[in-house]
């Protein structure tokens, strides 16, 4: 990677604006596709994936919709909704399927280096939410990509499970647990990195490092001109190109605004920051192998889910817990305080009203975390760890989130959790909003935008085989065909080194 190689002023075939997963998964899907393409990526921070996919600002790494309570919600008459869990668990295997492509081809020579092994749980209290937990499990396990998911109330079955959980808790609180044994942990930072490291070394892509983005134009021909400047020498440059892909986490509203598509209009940003409690107690972190996910508190946001989770970066187990909201007018870790107020434009005035109308309950859940002391933060982490001890726990600031608003016809604007590809009529340009899932699902992500962006080229007998080589079920449901489901699960599980 060579950060002061000369950026050509002539036309290149695509541009990727952030060096995060979706860029390194996008930059690798079409250098595969088109092996002669030209790549040029620009990345603002010194560092790689240093933003929204590294291990520690990453909230989930590796969302498969076992344990996450949020997409499981409870209709009205009692019965449970699964509808985005399975949408949601049919991604990561899509995911899952491209990520033993990169073994199989060398991109990553170990598949432990970012994937490994972690029981996903979901972990409850209290009589309601034990009867809410067992009609999920049993919703769930209908359907084929959520059987072996077991059930538990048994005290000592859930002490084996979860020591930590259990230990010092009262025996006569009512709880319970779901148990998935194929859950995984996934360091996308590490993955990035990887990827990128690849990728640079090929013919026609060039990565730049400390590299801002300043300005996107479309010139007259329909292509546009990217102005970037390096933070290092201080020198503006000009590059040409027939695509952009803007992935660069919260920075990316900015940047599409700038653009000026149709499509970005109504658009604005919530930026929400985030923080963990890590355990400093290597005696602690040993006891405790799984992520285990609780139930938001009444009234919190869906990101607000709390979680105990196992991780390990850089080849050292961590255990973390939170995390904890807070709020910044950044848009970025490492932004600007002015990035919410510059993000105000006419065009979204009346959806940031709304929203800030209509959401009192998020604002005032977000004032109650900023006002948090560490005694309240101990307090949260001992519903989980009854026996949790200040001194084994720090406090470590995680990444910056930036939820969409949107215009909505009734309310005028809303506010969603999720994450949204918004791309140019042409196709031309696309950018990534939004958060959690993310990472999780960036590759069915990146599959849509090609379907989006790239339809002639896309549907050619060249790039739809090179398709099925990555994705050997592309085309396909996974969702609706168990044997095809069990098989690629069986065969990616193999490759990765997760049987």
């Amino acid at each position: 990677m060579d950060n002061n190689r000369k950026v050509s002023d002539s036309r290149v075939d695509v541009v990727l604006i952030g060096a995060g997963i979706m860029s390194a998964t996008l930059g690798v899907m079409l250098k595969e596709l088109q092996p002669d393409i030209n790549i040029e990526i620009f990345e603002r921070l010194d560092v790689l994936a240093a933003e929204s996919s590294d291990a520690m600002n990453n909230a989930g790494t590796g969302h498969s919709a076992f344990c996450e309570l949020n997409y499981t919600p409870q209709r009205p008459d009692g019965s449970i909704e699964i509808k985005k869990a399975i949408n949601i668990a049919e991604q990561f295997e899509i995911s899952k399927e491209f990520w033993a492509f990169l073994i199989e081809n060398d991109y990553v020579s170990s598949p432990k280096d970012f994937i490994v092994k972690v029981p996903h749980m979901s972990f409850v209290w209290g009589a309601d939410n034990v009867t809410y937990l067992k009609k999920r499990q049993e919703a769930l396990t209908k359907h084929h990509f959520f059987k072996g998911m077991l059930y538990s109330e048994d005290r000592e079955q859930l002490k084996q499970w979860i020591p930590l959980i259990m230990e010092g808790r009262n025996d006569t609180e009512k709880v319970s647990a779901t148990y998935m044994d194929i859950g995984t942990d996934v360091n996308f930072g590490t993955l990035t990195r990887i990827l990128f490291d690849k990728l640079s070394k090929q013919p026609g892509v060039n990565l730049h490092i400390n590299h801002d983005v300043e300005d996107i134009n479309r010139k007259r021909d329909g292509s546009w001109q990217v102005k970037v400047k390096d933070k290092i020498t201080g020198e503006c440059r000009k590059v040409n190109t027939t695509f952009v892909f803007v992935g660069a986490g919260g920075g990316a509203l900015p940047l599409l605004q700038k653009s000026g598509i149709r499509e970005s209009r109504g658009f604005g940003g919530f930026p929400v920051s985030g923080q963990w409690l890590v355990c400093r107690n290597e005696d602690v972190i040993k006891q405790h192998n799984a992520k285990v996910y609780g139930k938001a508190s009444v009234g919190s946001p869906p990101m607000s889910v709390p979680h105990l989770d196992s991780r390990l970066v850089n080849g050292k187990k961590e255990l973390l817990f939170g995390p904890y909201a807070g709020f910044s007018t950044r848009f970025l870790k490492k932004g600007s305080l002015l990035d919410l107020f510059k993000s105000i434009k006419f065009n979204n005035i009346r959806p940031l009203l709304s929203v800030g109308l209509h959401e009192m309950a998020l604002t005032k859940y977000l004032i109650s975390q900023v006002l948090q002391s560490p005694a309240d933060r101990l307090k949260a982490l001992q519903d989980y760890y009854p026996n949790a001890k200040a001194e084994d726990w720090t406090l470590d600031n995680a990444g910056q989130r930036v939820q969409i608003i949107k215009k909505d016809e009734k309310r005028g604007g809303k506010l969603e959790f999720g994450t949204e590809v918004v791309t140019s009529a042409d196709g031309t340009i696309s950018a990534l909003l939004g958060a959690s899932p993310g990472a999780s699902t960036s590759v069915p992500i990146m599959i849509t935008l090609l379907e989006r962006c790239f339809k002639t080229k896309i549907t050619s007998p060249a790039w739809q085989d090179k398709l099925r080589q990555m994705i050997p079920s592309y085309g396909q449901s996974l969702s609706k065909d168990e044997a095809l489901a069990d098989a690629t699960r069986e065969r990616t599980s193999k490759v990765l080194g997760l049987d």
